[in-house]
């Protein structure tokens, strides 16, 4: 049973190579019940290969991973997905033959069968599971398009219907790979509103490059950079640190809501000059425990 106050997730030394290349590198980090937690960091940061650890993907190559105090560390995605720990992915990944309904069916019926074979038992009715399925399609605002096939959706409703499928899994931790990618800036505040809400009874992993959405929703901020964790604690305070600004450009760059993210822009632009009026003629500053040049290189 999880103690009060215990971390849901905690990742210990968490490291992945592939041949040469490192890219995660000694992670350690603890996610909270009932939060949203970002990470954010330039593309090939390692953000998407630590929810592949997570998610029994990728065997790491060292570290430990406890999800409510018991190791998973070596657990397969099926083993994964019946502790309640439920993803998305950077692409699409619905049925795009099969109606919006069907694919949200099918999601569901993982959820309660009894074993991980799609010839399992269902726990729960069909009518049942269609009942839920339409009542989460209603929420998202594509319950009028259930009978549609999913392939004909646009960009955004592919996303939005993924969010769907996660969520009639029934998820305790539910890890979402930049699921605003696509949506117009209308969509990606309903989307932003909603997950701030679920995040009330779920813990939310979220990697997303709209630093708006990042700074509306999350509770804590991790950076990470070339699989290191760069900082890690609350929103404000750690996107406030001079000393992530060449990373943090690189997410403010990848960003698609320039409206969502003018307050970020804003604080990158003080902290550029207050650095560079700091700075020495020799070039960049550093700090104990970490190297300026390290994260900007």
């Amino acid at each position: 049973m999880l103690r009060e106050s215990a971390p849901i997730l905690e990742v210990k030394n968490l490291t992945k190579r592939f041949g040469g290349l490192t890219a995660v590198d000694e992670v350690t980090l603890s996610f909270y019940p009932g939060k949203c937690q970002s990470i954010i960091g330039p593309n090939g940061a390692g953000k998407t290969t630590f929810f592949n650890l997570i998610t029994g993907m990728f065997p790491p190559t060292s570290g430990k991973i406890f999800f409510k105090d018991e190791e998973i560390t070596h657990l397969h995605p099926p083993e994964i997905f019946r502790l309640r720990i439920v993803r998305t992915f950077q692409i699409s990944s619905i049925f795009p033959q099969l109606s919006v309904l069907k694919n949200v069916e099918i999601a569901a019926q993982g959820r309660h069968r009894t074993s991980n074979s799609p010839w399992g038992h269902l726990t729960l009715s069909r009518q049942k599971i269609r009942e839920t399925s339409v009542g989460y399609l209603e929420q998202f605002n594509l319950a009028e398009m259930k009978n549609q096939s999913a392939g004909l959706l646009s960009y955004g409703d592919k996303r939005r219907l993924e969010i769907v499928m996660s969520l009639v899994s029934e998820p305790e931790l539910l890890l979402l790979d930049e699921p605003t990618a696509g949506m117009s800036p209308e969509e990606t505040h309903q989307i932003a509103q909603l997950l701030r809400d679920l995040a009330k009874n779920i813990t939310i992993l979220l990697i997303e490059h709209d630093m708006g959405v990042v700074m509306r929703i999350s509770d804590r901020l991790t950076v990470l950079n070339r699989g290191n964790v760069l900082a890690d604690g609350d929103p404000r305070q750690t996107t406030d640190s001079e000393f992530l600004l060449y990373p943090m450009l690189s997410v403010l760059r990848s960003s698609r809501n320039e409206g969502g993210s003018s307050w970020l822009n804003d604080s990158l632009k003080r902290m550029f000059w207050s650095s560079a009026a700091a700075a020495p003629a020799s070039g960049r500053q550093s700090v104990p425990g970490m190297s300026v040049q390290k994260c900007c290189s």
